[in-house]
């Protein structure tokens, strides 16, 4: 499975930002593609996933109610629209598969590279 991120930028503060993922390769019904973040001096946590075949969804409780991801219908996109950013959301976001089996809490198999997002005050 290969992952391509894309839409990273600079925003301001209560601004929106989608971004993309886009999966090749084989991702089985029982596996999900999701998104992490990596911001400066801080581990790598957890933002949002969705399962690939069922398509349902899990967020981190920081950016619930704000950020959504999905799943383009047809394609093996799935973006991540960000609302009401603030400073604190920004980071370097990571796209991230489960090939198969996918739980909350387990660690993804295959890493896709990251793209920046910058929210100023």
């Amino acid at each position: 499975v290969q992952l391509q991120a894309s839409g990273g930028g600079l925003v301001q503060a209560g601004e929106s930002l989608r971004l993309s993922c886009a999966a090749s390769g084989r991702i089985f019904s029982s596996g999900a593609v999701g998104w992490f973040r990596q911001a400066p001096g801080r581990e790598r946590e957890f933002v949002a996933a969705i399962r690939w075949g069922a398509r349902t969804t899990v967020y981190a409780n920081s950016v619930k109610g704000r950020f959504t991801i999905t799943r383009d219908s047809g394609e093996s996109t799935v973006p991540l629209q960000m609302n009401s950013l603030k400073p604190d959301d920004t980071a370097l976001y990571f796209c991230a598969a489960w090939g198969g089996g996918y739980s909350v809490g387990a660690s993804p198999k295959y890493w896709g590279q990251g793209t920046l997002v910058t929210v100023s005050s």
